[in-house]
């Protein structure tokens, strides 16, 4: 089967920088977002090695669009990363049925989960960590798993000539770190407890979280430092600003491909973390039987970057909003959270350097949705999910997303469904 896309070229400057986009079914692509693409693409074949991949669920983000596949070969976009590095899915297939829930408990079953998972803003002073006695735990894990390179990251303000400054190096130091660690993000960050297509309706756990603050500091701190370096080496950025890039070879590549490898390892850590407390919280809460979870489980980033092999030859892959679907390997898809999410597997597809969406896919800003709509139309629009029905998740609301079917129909050529779910829980960040 042919790839399911068109390219084009868009101007004289990047006429050898083309687009292949899986979005048929969902066209047309707003305007802010078409603009950066082009803005992506006047970036020059010396900066994007080959094609971009625009992925169905695309929409205006920072610098690059959301949904967006980006190959580079000596250059790496900081801002294409994003400030959530790492952030991506957890899921696992667990051996209850929907029969053994009952309905009626799911509220006592969601504030269950929101008592053990901290969520958005956390504090440095972790008051809420403290009172789980979850703070100690944190502290063995860190310092297990995560410390020794942190301290690294640090000591790049000790190694010249491009030392980082000690203002940026704070900024990382004094982030929320070990505090954290196994906590859920705002906005369209969630917990939820879905149901499969079988006959039995399969009971699913899954979440979408990230590297959350220290994430956040890196990513900054590296769009700044991209810019500073980009100007003082060619004396002018691209023409969108936070596109510019840190260069192969020097100190400040070598610095952020360590941190942000750092980030991408402490958010997968963040999203195991959190599903095995949810995990343990369920089983210890007596609200439903006893249960494993040794059936299917994935763990998958969806803002990050990786240095992969495609058509021959070496590349960073910057995947803003896309997932990895390398042949036979699992992801997750999902949609609003009134909507279906997917477990799938990848096809493999090469020319969209074997990436597929990492879900719906905004069709409007946050700030837009909050202005169409109401609590009613939440309530209306979530009915049979127990979740949150206040102003405060309004522009979480499932119409300010694509739709899921179409955003699948347009990315068929990349991967294949395992799996339909369907949430019954939803807890929001």
């Amino acid at each position: 089967m042919k790839p399911r896309f068109f390219s084009y070229f868009f101007s004289q400057l990047s006429k050898q920088v083309t687009l292949k986009k899986w979005t048929s079914e969902v066209e047309p692509i707003e305007t802010e977002a078409s603009k950066q693409l082009e803005n992506l693409c006047s970036l020059g074949p010396n900066v994007i090695h080959g094609h971009i991949a625009v992925m169905p669920d695309v929409h205006c983000g920072v610098g690059a669009t959301v949904g967006t596949v980006i190959p580079t070969k000596n250059v790496i976009i900081p801002s294409a990363v994003g400030v959530d590095i790492g952030c991506g899915m957890c899921a696992v297939k667990t051996s209850l049925k929907l029969n053994d829930i009952k309905l009626d408990s799911l509220e006592k079953i969601r504030n269950t989960i929101e008592r053990v998972i901290p969520v958005g803003f956390l504090g440095v002073d972790a008051n809420q960590f403290k009172k789980l006695n979850l703070l100690e735990e944190n502290n063995k894990i860190w310092q297990s798993k995560l410390q020794n390179d942190f301290q690294k990251i640090l000591k790049f303000s000790e190694i010249g000539p491009n030392k980082l400054k000690k203002s940026q190096i704070d900024k990382i130091e004094f982030s929320n770190h070990i505090t954290h660690l196994g906590s859920l993000g705002t906005g369209n960050h969630f917990i939820e407890i879905c149901t499969d297509e079988t006959s039995d309706k399969n009971i699913w756990i899954m979440l979408h979280s990230g590297s959350r603050g220290v994430g956040n500091a890196i990513g900054r701190t590296f769009i700044e430092i991209a810019k500073e370096d980009m100007f003082q080496a060619y004396g002018q950025l691209p023409c969108d600003k936070d596109l510019a890039y840190l260069r192969k070879g020097t100190k400040y590549f070598d610095h952020y491909w360590f941190a942000v490898k750092w980030a991408q390892r402490f958010a997968a850590l963040n999203r195991e973390i959190m599903m095995e407390r949810i995990i343990k919280t369920l089983n210890d809460s007596k609200l439903l039987p006893n249960f494993n979870t040794n059936l299917i489980a994935v763990n998958c980033h969806h803002n990050y970057v990786e240095l992969e092999k495609h058509f021959n030859e070496e590349i960073y892959i910057t995947r803003k909003g896309a997932v990895s679907a390398k042949q036979g390997e699992y992801g997750i898809i999902p949609g609003s959270m009134g909507a279906k999410s997917y477990i799938v597997k990848g096809k493999g597809n090469q020319e969209s350097y074997c990436s597929c969406s990492h879900g719906a896919g905004r069709r409007m800003s946050r700030t837009k949705a909050k202005k169409s709509f109401k609590i009613e139309d939440l309530i209306e629009q979530t009915k049979g999910v127990e979740c949150r029905k206040d102003k405060d998740v309004i522009d979480e609301i499932p119409q300010a997303y694509k739709d899921i079917d179409k955003v699948m129909e347009s990315q068929k050529d990349l991967v294949e469904v395992v799996h339909v779910l369907k949430q019954i829980l939803c807890v929001k960040g």
